[in-house]
């Protein structure tokens, strides 16, 4: 059993107790309810919605927040004696799927 849901403007393959990282956002509690689901599959019967399956939902719980690799950026100009490196790390949400309810 799996669903494809939309969450933070990017599409994401979910299955029961799948460990996701996800852009990070804004919340209070330790759920999530992730009720913009495209496509469900129960296994032998697909599911897909126009834009939205009705009536399906995954829930998810927050297990913390992390941050992704170090990116490293350079800038140079030539003969100019002038270079600047730069590093970005990314602010990720981990969640755990606990549940994919169907229609």
């Amino acid at each position: 059993m799996y669903a494809v849901v939309e969450f933070g403007g990017k599409q994401y393959r979910v299955e029961k107790d799948m460990i996701l990282l996800v852009d990070k956002v804004k919340s209070e509690s330790d759920t999530l309810n992730l009720d913009k689901v495209l496509l469900c599959s129960d296994g032998s019967a697909v599911s897909v919605g126009k834009p939205y399956v009705s009536g399906a939902s995954v829930t998810a719980s927050v297990l913390g927040k992390v941050k992704g690799r170090k990116v490293r950026g350079f800038k140079f100009r030539r003969r100019k004696k002038y270079r600047r490196t730069l590093g970005h790390r990314q602010d990720y949400l981990q969640i755990k799927i606990s549940a994919l309810k169907t229609a």
